[in-house]
């Protein structure tokens, strides 16, 4: 999957025309670039990818009539990030579009001044992105992921759904605000079910192999894979591990458990995406992302596979099932 490429517009028609195009088009192109943490092929990106140019359609924006979109993918890779960022800052965008804290992170180290929205965020105001949710203050606004005691939810559902799981080794990238914010929670939570928490720091497949096949020589244990663009672009090796070693696994986001992972519970991602198509419309007709509060998610989904669950020997209990909005079978 290349690095670098121009998004599709539905149905197939050009959705982003080089720059040297800008001044061909009628009337003013504006310029939308966007800085996602993950790779164009991470399960459910697509689909994120579409509810963005679906909101912009909708609100009268068509990519290459008047509207430019430039994206880019680091595939979770942070010098990657980094490069693009100061790419995508160099065309001198109307609005940037960061997909991810990472993504956000680097964005707002480079320009104060271009108009910055940013889309599933953890704790925008602890990262210091904003200086509140109800009056960001800054370049930026957009869309936090979840606030972070959401993640004893996932330690939670382990349990309920993995009774015999006693210890849970925690993928994160310790390095990041939202890789410690979702740790600390976890192991707050894990006293009162009765399990151990360990952390396994993401870096690349390699290391993320053997970090899993070392967790898996002991007994009863579990992953949660917590929100991180490392995390999101190695995923499917994630879900192979899980199955090969026989760990049942917590995800944030449904497309996770679809791809074969056996439990998710999170925001619902590409709606997240089609609300920020409507902050970028109103920052085009003149608004300021300082006066536009950050949105919480409007609900969270639960999400079981009930084929990887009898993979792993689980049955999962009839009340969780009834919980379940969405059971794959």
């Amino acid at each position: 999957m290349k690095r670098r490429t121009f998004i599709t517009l539905l149905g197939g028609a050009a959705a982003a025309w080089p720059l040297a195009a800008r001044a061909q088009q009628p009337g003013r192109m504006r310029l939308v670039c966007i800085l996602q943490g993950v790779s164009a092929d991470t399960p459910g990106q697509k689909a994120r990818d579409a509810a963005f140019l679906e909101g912009l359609q909708h609100l009268g924006w068509t990519p290459g009539r008047n509207v430019q979109i430039e994206i880019r993918y680091p595939e979770g890779d942070e010098a990657a990030i980094r490069k693009y960022a100061a790419e995508l800052v160099a065309l001198a965008p109307d609005v940037l579009v960061a997909g991810g804290g990472a993504a956000a992170e680097v964005v707002l180290k480079v320009t104060h001044t271009i108009p910055i929205v940013f889309v599933i965020v953890p704790d925008p105001v602890g990262s210091g992105f904003v200086e509140s949710l109800s009056q960001p203050g800054t370049n930026a606004t957009g869309f936090m992921m979840f606030e972070y005691n959401l993640c004893g939810k996932w330690l939670e559902l382990l349990k309920e759904i993995a009774p015999n799981v006693t210890h849970a080794a925690v993928l994160r990238n310790a390095g990041t605000a939202a890789g410690i914010g979702q740790f600390a929670v976890l192991q707050s939570v894990a006293p009162l079910v009765g399990v151990e928490v360990s952390s396994i720091d993401l870096h690349g497949p390699a290391q993320i192999e053997r970090a899993i096949e070392s967790f898996a020589q002991k007994s009863n244990g579990g992953l949660i894979l917590t929100a991180s663009p490392t995390g999101a672009a190695n995923v499917n090796l994630i879900i192979a591990a899980a199955a090969r070693y026989k760990l049942p696994a917590v995800y944030i986001q449904r497309p996770f458990v679809a791809a074969g992972g056996l439990i998710s519970y999170g925001p619902n991602f590409p709606d997240q995406y089609r609300r920020a198509a409507g902050y970028v419309n109103r920052i085009l007709k003149g608004e300021k992302p300082a006066d536009l509060p950050v949105q919480a998610p409007n609900r969270y989904e639960l999400a079981i596979n009930l084929r990887t669950a009898k993979a792993l020997g689980l049955e999962v209990p009839p009340t969780l099932l009834a919980r379940a909005d969405e059971v794959i079978e």
